[in-house]
């Protein structure tokens, strides 16, 4: 297989097309599930959950706040534990979830609780959909997690998800904060499985595309835990980046395409930023989610949002919104290299096009430093 050579600049303009970051939008949001293949789920929200800030990032102020969710509920997309995907996809999970746990300890548990399983999933039968909070805690085994036997979750929640991982659960919606629960029955289509090896392998050729281009050995996830795999693709070497890397084949023909730049605030948890290593490979960017450090300790702030403007990452947004007061307060811009006009200009647009999305009426940049 013959070794391509990229440089930086052709590196980054292939990651950053794929993962849908220049001045070409995609049209809608099922759409942007489809090419990114998730979106991330976690409930923070400083500025704004995460499946919302991944979304608006790419869709703009034409996304609102909590069209995911409403999507799930139209059953165009579904969530699968800390995912939420196009329901286009399902097919290509449905085996792996027929086969779930594989993880012994998992197994094991579900194993000792399979009459609290019958009861949720009557329950559930009966009265869905349901919350978390409507399910009685009748394990016969609570669920414990670590070598001292804690956990800071319900066997409940457990079970809800266990159920969500085997195809059994699926999430309808949500009732404020809480997810709100049905048999998979009542919510999947009727899709014949794709065979679980074709679709592991379907499932790698996606996710290069989505990432444009990676290192040849990546981390794979199932909910049972992470192993390595080789990635597909066309095998490259960027200049001045070490090791052997595989890009997508089709991004790699338009690596020479104009490239169209525009300017983005991301969630810490968006999936260009998640590979902390490739990130600093590819664009020289140093970045950490710091809202589980001591305050003392964070140099860029609880729920810092990297900054990308062009084809380079800039800096990091500290910044909360307050919604009962309608204010977006930003703390800092902290900024990797002095800020030209330009730049400054295009963020401060980007902020206030982010406070307007939120619907908050003013940005208060009076304790920024």
């Amino acid at each position: 297989m013959a070794t391509h050579r990229l440089t930086v600049q052709q590196a980054r303009r292939i990651a950053l097309r794929a993962q849908l970051l220049d001045a070409h939008r995609p049209v809608d949001l099922v759409h942007l599930v489809e090419d990114l293949t998730f979106l991330a789920v976690d409930p923070t929200s400083a500025v704004a959950p995460a499946v919302d800030l991944v979304a608006w990032s790419r869709l703009g102020n034409e996304y609102w706040v909590g069209a995911v969710d409403d999507a799930i509920t139209d059953r165009m997309l579904f969530q699968l534990r800390g995912t939420v995907r196009s329901t286009g996809d399902l097919p290509l999970y449905l085996e792996q979830m027929a086969q779930w746990p594989q993880n012994e300890t998992m197994r094991g548990w579900l194993a000792d609780n399979v009459e609290f399983e019958r009861e949720v999933l009557a329950l559930v039968e009966a009265e869905g959909p349901v919350l978390a909070k409507d399910v009685p805690d009748t394990a016969r085994v609570p669920f414990t997690w670590g070598a001292d036997g804690w956990s800071s979750r319900r066997s409940v929640a457990e079970m809800l998800e266990a159920l969500n991982m085997q195809g059994k659960l699926a999430m309808v919606g949500r009732k404020g904060r809480q997810r709100l629960w049905d048999l998979a029955d009542r919510v999947y289509p009727q899709v014949e499985a794709v065979p679980l090896e074709d679709a592991l392998r379907e499932r790698l050729d996606r996710r290069l595309a989505a990432e444009g281009i990676a290192r040849k050995r990546a981390q794979g996830r199932s909910g049972d835990g992470a192993w390595w795999v080789d990635l597909p693709g066309e095998v490259v070497r960027i200049e001045g980046v070490d090791g052997e890397w595989r890009v997508d084949p089709e991004l790699l023909d338009r690596a020479d395409d104009d490239f169209e730049p525009r300017t983005a605030l991301l969630s810490p948890f968006d999936a260009i930023a998640a590979d902390r290593a490739r990130l600093l490979d590819l664009f020289g960017y140093e970045y950490t989610l710091e809202m589980y450090k001591p305050k003392g300790k964070r140099r860029w702030g609880y729920f810092a949002l990297p900054i990308l403007h062009g084809e380079r990452f800039v800096g990091k947004l500290d910044a909360k919104a307050d919604r009962k007061e309608g204010v977006l307060n930003v703390f800092a811009v902290h900024e990797d290299l002095p800020f030209d006009g330009e730049t400054m200009d295009a963020v401060h647009a980007e902020i206030e096009r982010l406070a307007s999305w939120l619907g908050l009426g003013r940005v208060d940049y009076a304790r920024s430093v």
